[in-house]
């Protein structure tokens, strides 16, 4: 009798352990009852509640764990229950922002383009005070003083003189105008143009737009010229030793430019065409 009860004790045992494998509490609880209790066991009779120390041991075993015991009636052999896992809460893909339309970008991200110069006037002159030549070797001077005064800078011809290097023979060439000018006038505006040789397309156009860009900005051009031409109203206009001259309007378009020339006072401007300006200057340069 007392194998029996032994064989069935381990046998409930094994079982508690095998259905409820992370109780290993309640079976080392149940083995020191199962030894503890074994003499009890074999000196009962054959109507002892073998039931009731299997009960016990499941109980001391759920006692062991923190659970409540089962009553007698109910099954001994409960389902593990699974650990709860975290719920994670369900991720929000990112949905994709719908692109700005143009509209929006625009008042979003500044204009960066760079804007085009505005179209200069097809005709401007510019205000200056105009003075003849103090001698016959001034013209240097007096073309770059006239010059100076559209843009409001009033000098002498003798203070220019000394910075011109002119002398009985004259102011040397275009290089020693375009110095001093850029030495009364901020910023440097001023540059040489040569014309070696006899005038090509490309100089004429160059110096048409040379003029309109000086005269829009309210420059004057001073330019150093050789022999004959003739203005817009016929008169003719020679210097076979050279001169200088400024230039200080345009019109149409700057296809025919203004002159302020200083030789002679009793015609102080005239009109020429642009190209014909460009052979005057030919072999000489002028100050844009």
């Amino acid at each position: 009798m007392e194998d029996f009860v032994k064989h069935h004790l381990k046998r409930q045992l094994r079982r508690i352990v095998t259905e409820r494998p992370y109780q290993i509490i309640a079976g080392s609880a149940a083995a020191l009852v199962l030894a503890a209790g074994a003499g009890t066991v074999a000196t009962a009779g054959d109507d002892a509640p073998v039931q009731e120390n299997t009960a016990a041991v499941a109980d001391l075993g759920a006692a062991r764990l923190g659970e409540q015991p089962a009553s007698r009636s109910e099954a001994r052999i409960a389902v593990p229950q699974a650990s709860p896992s975290a719920s994670a809460s369900p991720s929000a893909s990112p949905s994709a922002s719908p692109s700005a339309s143009p509209s929006a970008k625009a008042a979003a991200d500044p204009d960066t383009t760079p804007k085009a110069k505005p179209k200069p006037p097809s005709s401007k002159s510019l205000d200056y005070d105009y003075q003849a030549q103090i001698n016959y070797f001034y013209c240097g001077p007096a073309a770059v003083r006239n010059a100076l005064s559209a843009a409001g800078i009033e000098r002498s011809q003798d203070a220019l003189a000394g910075p011109l290097g002119t002398t009985e023979m004259g102011t040397n060439s275009a290089e020693d105008t375009t110095r001093v000018l850029n030495q009364q006038v901020k910023g440097n505006p001023y540059r040489t143009r040569m014309i070696p040789g006899s005038a090509t397309p490309a100089q004429m156009d160059r110096l048409q737009a040379d003029v309109v860009e000086a005269i829009s900005n309210g420059r004057g051009v001073v330019a150093n010229v050789a022999g004959t031409a003739t203005d817009t109203n016929g008169g003719w206009h020679s210097f076979p030793g050279g001169h200088y001259v400024a230039v200080v309007g345009y019109k149409d378009d700057g296809r025919t430019v203004r002159i302020a020339d200083s030789a002679d006072p009793s015609l102080p401007s005239y009109w020429i065409t642009t190209i014909d300006l460009a052979h005057w200057i030919a072999s000489r340069g002028y100050s844009a």
